[in-house]
């Protein structure tokens, strides 16, 4: 007998683990019949995982907090079993804004406090000259990519609510906007920026690796009840996810997983565009330029599926920073409760492992510390939260 599960996602490579864990079988191994629905926005997904017309989804780590939260929507509990990425954003940028920050760019162009500084000083010029604002795109208000381009900016000195435009955009409409002109630059995941870089309408100018060490991106989430009233499936569900992630990250599997992952009713890009992303090998301008990097993407080494609560609470402390809520010690709780790292280590049958998990690291400001988010947050001199 079979479980049937209907499981929303969007088209993004990092969806890699659910999508293979359904076309290779693994899910149907643990006893789960899949329908993947293809969705376009994440409110979509978002909305129809807590009315229960999902009953799991590929979401943004953030949304699962604020839902669980009751930010900027209802409030339904989320619990995320499943980490389905690490890192895997990157900063795409028009070739007339890639042109200006390169003339002001004094040091290495891949360290992004020098392009952090950079932007200010273009930034400043713009405004002395009367231009408009820079526009940003990213895919949602409680999105890494919202916090990871503000982490970025305000380090240099911009002030992304005052200086810059950051606007909502799906994943898939972000590489016509840049075209259109409709926005200077943009943070997204894989492949969207490959696609900008291919058409040559866009430079990668930073991998969110760059900014974040390790970064959590994407989770397998459920209704916090749901998974309550339905634990074996929750353990099905993140044992097929954890070896479909096992089988992409083998290098020998990637041109499988990358075919799997490019028909038109999953992800719908050239196949070769993925392999990239996978790989880690990513060309980050037209004139063919590529850069490498073995942090750009994990699926499932380096114990990127198992949650990490500590993720959540810098996530949370970003919440704060930007004026999305307000710092308590609750709030700090919900959210880490939000990252279920026993479920998964139940659904392994294993202990936790004894190593502690990878530390969180970022390219400025002080080491994160979940008990101590105030001092963190007191270290930027750019923000929006009250003490």
């Amino acid at each position: 007998m079979t479980t049937p599960l209907r499981i929303g996602f969007i088209p993004l490579v990092d969806a890699a683990a659910l999508i293979v864990a359904v076309d290779k079988g693994f899910a149907a191994a643990e006893g789960l019949d899949i329908e993947l629905v293809r969705e376009v926005s994440w409110s979509n997904v978002r909305d129809k995982l807590n009315i229960g017309l999902f009953d799991a989804a590929h979401l943004l780590a953030p949304v699962a907090i604020a839902s669980s939260l009751g930010l900027g929507h209802v409030k339904v509990p989320i619990a995320a079993p499943f980490n389905l990425g690490i890192n895997g954003n990157a900063i795409t940028v028009s070739p007339a804004l890639h042109a200006a920050l390169m003339e002001e760019i004094d040091g290495d162009r891949f360290d992004p406090m020098v392009t952090a500084k950079a932007l200010a000083k273009v930034v400043a010029f713009r405004r002395k000259a009367g231009a408009e604002p820079l526009t940003f795109g990213m895919t949602f208000p409680f999105s890494t990519h919202n916090y990871q381009l503000r982490f970025w900016m305000a380090a240099g000195g911009v002030d992304p609510d005052e200086d810059v435009r950051l606007v909502v955009l799906p994943p898939p409409y972000m590489v016509d906007s840049l075209k259109s002109g409709h926005v200077d630059a943009f943070c997204v995941g894989a492949p969207w920026n490959s696609i900008a870089v291919d058409l040559g309408i866009g430079h990668i100018l930073h991998f969110v690796s760059d900014i974040l060490v390790r970064a959590a991106e994407k989770v397998l989430a459920v209704r916090q009840v749901w998974a309550e009233k339905n634990p074996d499936t929750v353990a099905a569900l993140v044992r097929a996810a954890v070896k479909a992630a096992a089988f992409i990250e083998e290098p020998e599997n990637r041109t499988e997983a990358a075919r799997i992952l490019a028909q038109p009713e999953r992800i719908g890009v050239d196949a070769e565009v993925i392999q990239r992303t996978l790989t880690g090998r990513l060309k980050i301008s037209p004139d063919g330029t590529f850069r490498e990097s073995s942090r750009y993407l994990l699926v499932g080494r380096e114990e990127a599926g198992r949650p990490d609560p500590v993720q959540a609470a810098w996530l949370y402390a970003q919440m704060v920073r930007w004026g999305q809520t307000a710092l308590s010690p609750e709030g700090v709780k919900t959210a880490m409760a939000v990252f279920r790292s026993d479920l998964y280590d139940a659904a392994l049958g294993r202990r936790p492992p004894e190593q502690p998990p990878a530390p969180f690291g970022a390219f400025a400001g002080p080491a994160f510390d979940p008990d101590d988010i105030r001092g963190h947050l007191e270290a930027f001199e750019v923000g929006r939260w009250k003490a």
